[in-house]
């Protein structure tokens, strides 16, 4: 079984007004549902079929995926810098399972 593993990548510092890039990654092998495993069995569909990122509560980006997304989806977003605060990254499953991510960025 594969480790789903979020990973993020957000400044920990910033100057006011200062425009980011954010990146997100899962490691998740994005099952279709149209392959098989070696005994011939097709392996069920279960991918990640949402995203979200919000900010200090605030949802600043979301996407949905469907099955032609590649494993290990990844995602980088603009972000404009305005106060100190803190992501949360938010990956769901298909069949509800939720994967998050945190990081806090002090704005001065």
């Amino acid at each position: 079984m594969t480790k789903i593993k979020p990973r993020v990548k957000v400044p920990s510092k910033a100057s006011v007004g200062e425009m980011l890039e954010i990146k997100a990654l899962i490691s998740h092998p994005m099952h279709t549902g149209r392959a098989k495993d070696k005994q011939g069995n097709k392996i069920p569909r279960k991918i990640i079929n949402k995203f979200s990122a919000s900010f200090d509560g605030q949802d600043v980006f979301s996407a949905n995926f469907e099955p032609a997304v590649s494993a290990n989806p990844y995602i980088a977003f603009p972000f404009k810098a305005t106060k100190s605060g803190e992501f949360k990254f938010t990956w769901v499953e298909d069949g509800g399972a939720e994967f998050t991510a945190t990081k806090t960025m002090t704005v001065s």
